[in-house]
């Protein structure tokens, strides 16, 4: 009696686990597919926040590798929010027959913010640039990312360690190399100049940046 009893108990726990596995086993296959597309939407925000949402805190001192380096800050939350959320209906949009549409202006300054990531570095710039291949993504995610990348370069430098940034233009075996100054009259102020004309060209083509950007402080305003 006692075996025949202890049978029907071992019974009723094996089915009675079974039907927890079973419960559990459901369970898992009903939300898998929701944690994994919310693990993949993470993922993928994370992997596309791109820099200059807002600018950096400020540096501890005003050295002059800080003070370019602000500089290239400055010019990248500028780039972010002019180029942020444009339709093609913005990048086809010129100001006048004569004039580059938006996306040969994001063009022009991919370009320039190459060469402003390549002059800490003394790096040549190889002419002519091919970018018939980037698409309006590829020129912001590019240009962001090598601002970022001049700004730590420069960051912390002395004034001895500019003496040591060139620009450097190469077309074939002949490089042309310029001083960092030119670098900051040229490329760097012509950057900030053609940020300007992609705010002015969206605002007349219907699709203005967003109003809560404060240049000063370097973030957005919550309403």
């Amino acid at each position: 009696m006692f075996v025949k009893r202890l049978g029907v108990n071992f019974q009723n726990r094996y089915f009675g686990v079974l039907f927890t596995f079973d419960m559990i086993t459901k369970t898992m296959t009903r939300f898998l597919p929701i944690f994994l597309f919310s693990f993949l939407c993470l993922s993928m925000t994370a992997q596309e926040q791109l820099p200059y949402h807002e600018i950096p805190d400020y540096p501890q001192d005003y050295g002059p590798g800080n003070v370019a380096a602000r500089m290239i800050d400055g010019l990248g939350f500028r780039f972010y929010w002019a180029s942020e959320g444009l339709t093609q209906k913005d990048l086809d949009y010129k100001p006048s027959e004569d004039g580059r549409t938006v996306f040969q202006t994001l063009q022009h300054i991919y370009g320039m913010s190459e060469m402003i990531k390549n002059a800490p570095l003394a790096k040549p710039n190889v002419r002519p640039m091919d970018l018939s291949t980037l698409s309006y993504e590829d020129l912001r995610k590019g240009t962001l990312e090598n601002l970022k990348a001049a700004s730590e370069y420069t960051a912390g430098k002395t004034a001895e360690d500019f003496e040591n940034f060139e620009v450097i233009f190469q077309r074939d075996e002949k490089q042309t190399s310029f001083p960092y100054w030119n670098l900051i009259n040229g490329m760097l102020s012509d950057c900030i100049y053609h940020a300007g004309q992609i705010t002015m060209m969206r605002r007349a083509s219907g699709n203005p940046i967003n109003p809560n950007i404060s240049v000063f402080r370097g973030t957005i305003r919550n309403n």
